[in-house]
């Protein structure tokens, strides 16, 4: 596999392209939730322009009307090709693959798949809310595993939960984020073959969730995927352009199975596969086989940004701890020093005007922390970080 997820670009940064008055004109969650005068550095979208073959792709299909139900491995295709050339991972089999209508969606028919009402999913807290929100809608229980000090997966903390949540005999999932939300954590071949040897041996089914697979940010990184690491044959996989590309209101995604996973995929209910927007679709394709050069002149922009919030935060800020993380466009910032209570984002919303995630809902470990969205423009963290510092003056 390849050592480096960022290729040279010669493309300007997306994320200087747009100026605050353009980016108030969205009408998407980010920009419409808090009032005009609050800087939006909460949810997952990014402050850029769309790359150009994906404006193109979709553009294309309004103009032909082609605006039907999904068909076809064009996706599929498109993503194998991407994985080969960015991770040098060359066994992603189109024939194991499905399209789903988002990520979090296709964890959901994955977790149908291979575990029952009321049996036990495993999750490594703090972590993204909506794996408890979606687990506990699907009347599946929840089993934590935190993550170790250093935000890393803890061997023996997940095979104790492994354990527990087999201890009986009945089935289990282990949910993966993989790169880490809210931290950014690259999981290594290493962490991810132990975790595969694990799996194996207390018979529990891994679903990962890849979705922030193309957004590996620090140089020398490197993605490994779960599918590709020895033992993972009965692992499940979600992937998507959604995030890489800033596509999330375009839904499309791919479930993805080991080869001994793949009459678990096959059971899959076919009106699955009517949820996503072809038009997604046709983004998401455009972006995997045409967007590369975009997603590059981005990554260079998330990881100047990250370097210049961890400057700012040590000369205005320095009781926050932060841990720049190696992917996602995300920052987990440990506000405990400041003594906000256990929801810091709440006191820099009505003190700062600044909207950024609680970590409360991300389970362990998220108490005192919050979630700043890294993808937008320096001008704008800069400005963000000086009115968090005013709001605890």
């Amino acid at each position: 596999m390849t050592s480096n997820e960022q290729h040279p670009s010669d493309e300007a940064n997306p994320l200087r392209s747009l100026t605050l008055d353009q980016l108030r004109r969205r009408t998407s969650m980010k920009w419409r939730t808090y009032p005009a005068d609050v800087l939006p550095l909460w949810v997952a979208e990014m402050d850029v322009p769309l790359a150009a073959p994906v404006v193109r792709a979709v553009t294309e299909a309004m103009g032909l009307g082609d605006t039907g139900y999904p068909v076809g491995t064009a996706y599929a295709e498109a993503l194998a090709a991407f994985a080969g050339k960015r991770w040098g991972w060359d066994d992603l089999a189109v024939e194991r693959t499905a399209i789903v209508p988002d990520v979090m969606l296709g964890v959901v028919e994955m977790l149908k798949l291979v575990t029952g009402p009321g049996d036990p999913v495993i999750v490594n807290p703090p972590v993204y809310p909506p794996f408890y929100e979606f687990v506990t809608h699907l009347d599946r229980r929840v089993v934590e595993a935190p993550l170790g000090a250093d935000l890393r997966i803890d061997l023996g903390v997940l095979e104790k939960a492994f354990r527990r949540a087999v201890t009986g005999g009945g089935r289990a999932a282990y949910l993966l984020c993989s790169p880490h939300n809210p931290t950014g954590t690259v999981h290594t071949a290493d962490e991810l073959a132990a975790v595969a040897a694990l799996a194996e041996r207390y018979g529990v089914r891994v679903v990962a969730d890849e979705i922030h697979a193309p957004v590996v940010t620090a140089p020398g990184a490197r993605f490994v995927p779960y599918l590709s690491v020895p033992g993972a044959e009965r692992g499940l996989a979600l992937m998507s352009a959604s995030k890489g590309w800033n596509l999330a209101g375009l839904k499309a995604a791919l479930a993805l199975a080991g080869p001994v996973a793949a009459a678990d995929l096959a059971r899959m209910p076919e009106e699955v596969g009517h949820g996503p927007s072809h038009v997604g679709v046709l983004a998401h394709t455009a972006a995997l086989r045409d967007g590369t050069a975009w997603l590059d002149a981005v990554l260079t922009g998330i990881d100047e940004n990250r370097r210049l919030l961890t400057r700012l935060l040590a000369e205005h800020l320095p009781g926050v701890v932060h841990r720049p993380g190696e992917a996602t466009y995300l920052a987990w910032l440990d506000c405990r020093p400041l003594d906000l209570g256990d929801d810091p984002a709440d006191v820099f919303l009505r003190r700062g005007r600044v909207a950024l995630s609680s970590g409360v809902p991300f389970g362990t470990g998220g108490a005192g922390h919050l979630r700043l969205n890294l993808a937008t423009s320096p001008e704008v963290i800069t400005e963000a970080v000086r009115r968090m510092a005013a709001a605890v003056e």
